[in-house]
């Protein structure tokens, strides 16, 4: 990889997409396309965009991710997550661009019992896991070794709607609350994820398949009691709450989740010479950020 390259980054208006443009090392020309600007559906869009800007990587954050709403809306995941990912894969390799595909823990069905290995079969149970693959499927089948697939799961960062900004708004709001508690996997900060993704990009020979989340397990109960002791503990929360443990079937949902869905993410983390931190660690580096902009204040 040269000195200085240029990426292009699909969905640039996300949590992800955002923390990626922010995060980008120096002499990297970063080229951020929100969906805004650039709807992936769109084909002939675009080919005109990669054909313009002729990145030697894109990164392809773009994707649709409501995944109890994707039930009801099949056709636009579909688009966007599987059509979607067939025009960024062959618009790239029109200019000879490199890949990087965002995927998820929920390609994965959850009955493992232990950590997914990346070359593990795939079961989603539902439509967004499903599109995904599709999609991962699609962005290896056009580029081949031009393709690297980065799976990772349940990302937050201080940017747009995610489980951590959800939890401080409902904790500041209700007098209790109650979390599923039998499902598991890891938080992972996008930052982490983004730090993880340049590196691989700068790495023309890394292609397949890479796992990265941060370390460590969590149920979605447990990832609510740390957000709420780490926020009281920064002044984002003014009083604490009572947080509930529930089953699955006491917590209805249009979409199936897996029970459990940790990657394993050791190849990872040993190709890309990062060490890992602790889910922990990084949710206080995260509700630290979120403290220190101007308008943060305690919750009532």
């Amino acid at each position: 990889m040269s000195a200085t390259w240029t990426t292009l980054v699909t969905g640039a208006g996300g949590q992800v997409g955002r923390t990626l443009c922010e995060r980008a090392p120096e002499g990297v020309r970063v080229l951020a396309y929100p969906s805004a600007r650039l709807e992936v559906t769109d084909r002939a869009a675009v080919q005109e965009a990669v054909l313009r800007d002729r990145p030697a990587v894109v990164i392809h954050a773009a994707a649709y991710t409501a995944v109890d709403a994707a039930e009801a809306e099949a056709a636009r995941a579909e688009a966007v997550n599987v059509q979607g990912t067939t025009h960024v894969a062959e618009a790239a390799k029109a200019v000879g661009a490199r890949l990087i595909y965002l995927s998820t823990d929920f390609v994965f069905d959850g009955t493992s019992g232990r950590p997914y290995m990346p070359d593990d079969p795939t079961n989603p149970l539902g439509v967004y896991g499903r599109t995904k693959r599709d999609g991962e499927r699609e962005a290896q089948r056009i580029l081949g070794e031009a393709a690297l697939v980065m799976r990772t799961a349940w990302v937050y960062s201080r940017h747009g709607t995610n489980f951590v900004r959800t939890m401080l708004a409902l904790m500041g709001e209700r007098t209790e609350l109650g979390v599923v508690a039998d499902q598991v996997g890891t938080p992972t900060w996008a930052s982490s994820l983004a730090d993880a993704a340049w590196v691989a990009a700068s790495r023309p020979d890394l292609h397949g398949i890479l796992q990265w989340t941060d370390a460590g397990v969590a149920s979605w109960y447990d990832f609510a009691v740390a957000i709420q002791e780490e926020a009281l503990a920064l002044g984002l929360l003014s009083r604490a709450v009572p947080v509930r443990p529930l089953r699955t079937e006491e917590y209805p949902a249009r979409a199936r989740r897996p029970s459990f869905s940790v990657l394993e993410k050791q190849p990872a983390w040993t190709a890309l010479g990062l060490p890992p931190r602790h889910w922990r660690e990084n949710l206080r580096r995260m509700l630290r950020e979120l403290a220190d902009e101007p308008t943060a204040s305690a919750s009532a």
